[in-house]
């Protein structure tokens, strides 16, 4: 039961890290206050990346699974967020959304080199969208 918590849908093209990330970080930071959902314009898996590197942090997204936008038509959403260029572009207007925030990130699945190098990358990308959050959600 959300109460009076405030409804956030993250947006990226394939919700495998970037919108799953921004899922969890959200959920761990402000849950009290938000109930946190995530979806993709062409949904894919999620990046086993992006779990390992949650869970350094100590947030499980094992059961996490990769929705398509179209799970959510039909809802409300007190801020509908994009989290990467292409989805902005590509997502229908959410009429459900009150407020749309737009916040692109590097996309990670684009990271190449050695495992380290990869897992390095998708923790600054983690880190960054941590930080935003912290800034931007807190005052919603």
């Amino acid at each position: 039961m959300s109460g009076n918590k405030k409804r956030v849908l993250f947006i990226c093209t394939h919700n495998a890290a970037r919108s799953q990330m921004a899922e969890g970080l959200l959920r761990a930071l402000y849950g009290d206050l938000y109930e946190v959902y995530s979806a993709g314009t062409e949904p894919g898996d999620v990046s086993p990346y992006a779990v390992k590197v949650m869970s350094e942090i100590g947030i499980d997204m094992g059961a996490h699974r990769s929705k398509g936008i179209q799970e959510f038509f039909g809802q409300q959403f007190d801020c509908v967020v994009t989290v990467c260029d292409h989805a902005k572009e590509a997502c229908p207007y959410f009429a459900a959304g009150k407020k749309i925030l737009h916040r692109s990130f590097e996309d990670p699945s684009a990271l190449t080199g050695t495992e380290e190098e990869i897992m390095a990358g998708f923790r600054e990308i983690r880190d960054e969208i941590k930080n935003w959050i912290e800034r931007e959600f807190i005052k919603l």
